[in-house]
């Protein structure tokens, strides 16, 4: 009887201490209309650089631009983005010119897709891509660079195909 009492005066104290750090986090009582919602992880832009939208030599646009240079950051591109700030978008950078296909699934933002060659000149421009959607949209041609703006940029800014591309890092990688 004994080992019986001392196994639980060890196991009762241990899973009541377990079963109190597993409670709700720190934060809103779970009775106040914030706790109702979930928390929805927000993805800030970040500023590396800036890139300048270039026609018959003078520049139209400056744009701040967040760099996705490396398979982590071209994966996940702008998904779970659900604004962008004004004046602002992602450069795709590649390692070498080829096809591209980009797709939009997590992705709640309709965008413009302009496909830049290796020279900057603007190969071709997808607008008003449908958010949240898994269809290919292929650049019809080897890029280097994809610049993804908010849908409706590329028309307020006037681009068109030929128009080309110069871009600086601001910021270290």
């Amino acid at each position: 009887m004994r080992p019986f009492l001392l196994t639980l005066l060890v196991i009762a104290p241990t899973s009541l201490l377990a079963a109190c750090s597993g409670g709700d986090p720190p934060g809103p009582s779970t009775n106040s209309p914030q706790a109702s919602q979930p928390a929805s992880p927000t993805i800030d832009f970040r500023v590396d650089g800036q890139l300048f939208l270039v026609r018959d030599g003078d520049t139209v646009a400056t744009l701040d631009i967040e760099i996705a240079d490396n398979d982590s950051s071209r994966a996940r591109g702008l998904m779970q983005r659900e604004d962008l700030p004004e004046k602002s978008g992602m450069l795709f950078i590649f390692p070498d010119e080829s096809e591209r296909a980009f797709w939009m699934a997590n992705t709640p933002l309709a965008l413009d897709l302009l496909f830049i060659r290796a020279d900057g000149t603007v190969h071709n421009i997808r607008r008003y891509v449908q958010p949240m959607s898994a269809e290919n949209v292929t650049s019809d041609g080897p890029v280097m660079y994809v610049l993804e703006l908010e849908a409706g940029q590329s028309d307020a800014l006037g681009l068109v195909e030929g128009d080309q591309i110069s871009w600086e890092r601001t910021a270290a990688p």
